[in-house]
């Protein structure tokens, strides 16, 4: 049975992606700081700062995230359609499944393992 797994290029992209947030985030912070520093506005002015931290909290989480999507085996997305045997499916142990339980890869649609065609869509599925 096909399934539906991440490329990991787009994720390992992400993960570059992220870390240029963080760097962003980390000058962003430095320079707000840097212009903020003695302000007579008190409260207002030390709000600036805080989104170059807010970027930096959220580059770490999606570098991570994204990292860990690029390398380990178990991996969710949509971009790569692998064999059951090559990769197992992580959403296995969310979602309960009947054991005769078969999925069109056309349209995703419940099917069961005797159909030859699909009931939603109605695309030959056995490719006979």
């Amino acid at each position: 049975m096909k399934s539906i797994k991440p490329g990991r290029g787009p994720s390992g992209m992400s993960f570059i992606g992220s870390v240029v947030a963080i760097i962003f985030g980390i000058f962003w912070t430095i320079m707000a700081f840097s212009m903020t520093a003695g302000s007579p506005f008190g409260i207002e002015g030390s709000i600036f700062p805080l989104f170059g931290i807010i970027f930096v909290i959220v580059g770490i989480i999606q570098a991570v995230y994204h990292y860990k999507n690029a390398t380990s085996e178990n991996r969710f997305s949509e971009y790569d359609i692998t064999d059951s045997s090559e990769e197992g499916d992580p959403s296995d142990k969310f979602i309960k499944r009947e054991a005769d339980d078969n999925y069109c890869p056309y349209c995703g649609a419940t099917i069961k393992s005797d159909y030859s065609f699909c009931p939603k869509c109605g695309k030959n599925i056995r490719g006979e």
